[in-house]
């Protein structure tokens, strides 16, 4: 009874093992592996770099890049709630607000404070 449950799965995880492993290891030798001046060269946006490449980066451009993502994923919870609308009930519904006030609270802050400003 195991073996007849399981076998498909089983077959399927050994099928692409073998074949992942294959395509590495076809890849690697295939592969060329001459060294190439423009590979090689540093890129930063499709300019010369300007100066060393160890300068620090300004604290904005981590706080921008991170309220980016926070805000990103947050409003990646309203596909899920959209898509059952219609077989939610009243508490649902009002979790939703209750997120959506917290969404809009934190847009706000983030907006008096300045985060958003690119001067």
């Amino acid at each position: 009874m195991f073996t007849f449950s399981y076998s498909s799965i089983f077959t399927f995880f050994i099928f692409c093992t073998v074949l992942s492993t294959i395509i590495f290891f076809l890849s690697y030798t295939v592969s060329l592996k001459e060294e190439d001046p423009e590979k090689l060269s540093i890129y930063e946006c499709g300019f010369n770099p300007f100066s060393d490449s160890k300068n620090e980066f300004s604290v904005k451009f981590f706080l921008v890049a991170i309220l980016f993502i926070i805000f990103d994923l947050e409003i990646s919870f309203l596909f899920p709630y959209s898509a059952s609308i219609d077989t939610i009930n009243v508490f649902g519904c009002f979790s939703m607000i209750f997120f959506l006030v917290v969404l809009t609270v934190g847009f706000l802050y983030e907006w008096q404070k300045g985060a958003l400003d690119w001067s």
